[in-house]
C-alpha cells in the first residue's frame, strides 16, 4: 500500500514537473508577443484571420484617405497596429516613421509583398526580389534609364506616337481618355523595351494578354479556372512565351547585326549583353519594365487631364508655357532641351501625383524588433507605410485637397520627405524621370490642340490600385490654327 502510495506521489511530482516546464515554454514563447502587443502601437485585429483586410481595401476616392484609415487615425494615432494581409500589421501615415522605413531597407525592414503577388508576378520579379537579387535588377534598370533619356530617338518615338494616338480624334467628339492613355504609354514601351512598333502582330498579342494580367493583378487572389486571377496567372505564361520567342529572334540576328554594325539600341539589346542574368531573370526584368511603363504612366497622364480639366487657371499657364516653347522653337520636333523648359509643367506633374496617388502604400515586414519613437515594431509583422497619408496631411501642405500647381515653385520638393509617389530608398521607382518625360511631351500636344471637359461623374479611385471607373469619358474640341 505504501509502495503504491509513493509510485502515486512520485507520478504526480512528474506530471507536476512536467506541467511546470510547460507553462515556462508555453510564457517562454508568448510572453515575448505579449509584452510587443502591449509595447506597440494601439490597435485592433478585427475579426480572425481575415483582420481588418476588407476594411482597409474598401474603395474610395484616391484624393482621400478613406473611411478606414481616416477612423482608425482619430481612434489610434498616426501610427497604429491591425491584422491586414493574414499577417499582424503596423500601419504608419506618419512622415518620419514612412521615412525611417524606406531608409532602413534591408536592415530593419524587408520588400514582403503577398505569396499571390509573387504568383502572378513572378518569383524573379524586381517588385518581389530582395537583397543582393533586387541591387543587381535595380543597377540594370538605373543603366537602362540612363541609356534611354540620353539617345534622341527615344524622344522622337514619344512625339511621334502622341502625333498618331491624337490624329485618330480627329473625327470624334468624345474619347475614353484612360483607353487612349493605355495606347499611348503601351506603344511607347514597347518600343522602348522589345523595339515593336504598333502595327506588329507580337505587339497586340502582348497587349491582349496585358489586359487580362492588369486585371488579375488587382483581384482576389484565388486561383480556380475562370478567375480573373488564373486568368491573369496564365496571362503572364503567354507574355512570358512571345517575350522568349523575342529573344530568340533578336539571338539569331544577333550575329548578322553584329556584323553589320547595327543595333536596335533598346532595352532588349542590351539585356542580352548582360551575362549575370539567368533567362527566367532576363524575361521578368523585360515584364516589370513593360508593367512600370504602362499603367502607371497611362494613370498619371489621366490623373492630369482630369484635375486640369477642374482647374482653368493651371491649364491656361500650362498652355502659355508650351505656345512659349513652341513660339521659340526653330525645328518641329521636341528635345531636351526644350524640356528642361517645362518647368510648370512638372508642377503640374508633381501636384497631380500629390493629389491623384497613384500608389497608395507599399508592403514591408520588420527583419527584427524595432523601436521608434514611444513604438516598439514587432519582429516578423507586417509594415505598411502610407503615402497618401502624407500627400493629404494638412500640417505638411497646406489645404491638401486643392490641385495647386503653384505649391511647387521656388524649390525642389520632388526628393521630399514629404513627397513620395515613386517610393524611396533603394527601391525608389528608377523609371520615375522617363514617366515624367512622356506626361510632360503628351501634354504639350494637347494643351496646344484640344480644348476638353469631363463628361459626367468620373473619379480616380483606388480599390486599393487606382482607375476611373468609367475610363474618364471627355469631350474634346480640335483648337483651330487660324
Amino acid at each position: 500500500m505504501h509502495m503504491m502510495e509513493g509510485g502515486g506521489l512520485q507520478l504526480s511530482a512528474l506530471l507536476l514537473g512536467l506541467f511546470i516546464l510547460l507553462c515556462v515554454l508555453v510564457l517562454d514563447h508568448f510572453l515575448p508577443l505579449l509584452v510587443n502587443l502591449r509595447l506597440a502601437p494601439r490597435g485592433s485585429f478585427g475579426w480572425p484571420l481575415l483582420g481588418e483586410t476588407l476594411r482597409f481595401l474598401s474603395p474610395h476616392a484616391s484624393f482621400s484617405l478613406g473611411s478606414f484609415l481616416e477612423d482608425h487615425c482619430s481612434r489610434y494615432g498616426k501610427v497604429f497596429k491591425s491584422h491586414l494581409f493574414l499577417t499582424p500589421a503596423i500601419v504608419s501615415c506618419d512622415q518620419e516613421l514612412n521615412n525611417f522605413i524606406l531608409q532602413n531597407e534591408e536592415k530593419l525592414f524587408q520588400c514582403s509583398y503577398p505569396r499571390p503577388i509573387h504568383g502572378i508576378l513572378g518569383k524573379s520579379s524586381m517588385i518581389v526580389v530582395v537583397g543582393d537579387t533586387h541591387k543587381k535588377l535595380r543597377n540594370l534598370a538605373l543603366s537602362l534609364v540612363a541609356t534611354t533619356k540620353s539617345r534622341a530617338c527615344y524622344l522622337n518615338d514619344i512625339e511621334r506616337i502622341t502625333l498618331q494616338i491624337m490624329s485618330s480624334w480627329k473625327d470624334q467628339k468624345m474619347i475614353l481618355f484612360c483607353e487612349e492613355a493605355r495606347k499611348f504609354t503601351f506603344s511607347v514601351i514597347v518600343k522602348q523595351v522589345l523595339g515593336l512598333s504598333q502595327d506588329e502582330p507580337e505587339t497586340a498579342e502582348i497587349l491582349e494578354d496585358f489586359l487580362t494580367f492588369m486585371k488579375g493583378l488587382i483581384s482576389f487572389p484565388l486561383y480556380i479556372p475562370g478567375t480573373s486571377y488564373a486568368k491573369a496567372v496564365k496571362a503572364r505564361a503567354r507574355i512570358s512565351f512571345t517575350v522568349k520567342a523575342i529573344i530568340e529572334k533578336r539571338k539569331k540576328n544577333g550575329e548578322d547585326s553584329s556584323k553589320n554594325n547595327a543595333s536596335n539600341g533598346d532595352f532588349l539589346d542590351v539585356l542580352l549583353s548582360v551575362s549575370n542574368l539567368s533567362e527566367d531573370e532576363k524575361v521578368s526584368f523585360l515584364l516589370d519594365s513593360l508593367l512600370g511603363g504602362y499603367e502607371t504612366t497611362s494613370l498619371l497622364i489621366s490623373m492630369a487631364v482630369y484635375f486640369l480639366a477642374q482647374s482653368p487657371s493651371a491649364l491656361e499657364q500650362l498652355k502659355s508655357e508650351h505656345q512659349t516653347i513652341r513660339a521659340n522653337k526653330k525645328d518641329e520636333y521636341l528635345n531636351s532641351d526644350d524640356y528642361k523648359k517645362m518647368e510648370f509643367t512638372q508642377n503640374v506633374i508633381n501636384e497631380t501625383l500629390r493629389c491623384g496617388n497613384i500608389v497608395k502604400f507599399v508592403h514591408r515586414k520588420a527583419l527584427k524588433d524595432v523601436r521608434f519613437k514611444e513604438y516598439l515594431i514587432p519582429s516578423g509583422w507586417k509594415v505598411l507605410p502610407v503615402f497618401t497619408a502624407i500627400h493629404l496631411d494638412s500640417t505638411l501642405h497646406g489645404d491638401p485637397q486643392e490641385f495647386n500647381p503653384w505649391r511647387w515653385e521656388g524649390h525642389n520638393q520632388t526628393t521630399s520627405k514629404k513627397f513620395t509617389p515613386f517610393g524611396g530608398g533603394p527601391r525608389l521607382c528608377p523609371g520615375s524621370e522617363l514617366a515624367k518625360v512622356e506626361v510632360a511631351f503628351f501634354l504639350h500636344y494637347m494643351v496646344l490642340n484640344f480644348r476638353w471637359k469631363l463628361q459626367g461623374e468620373d473619379i480616380p479611385m483606388a480599390f486599393p490600385y487606382v482607375e476611373f471607373p468609367r475610363g474618364l469619358p471627355i469631350e474634346i474640341e480640335p483648337i483651330s490654327s487660324d
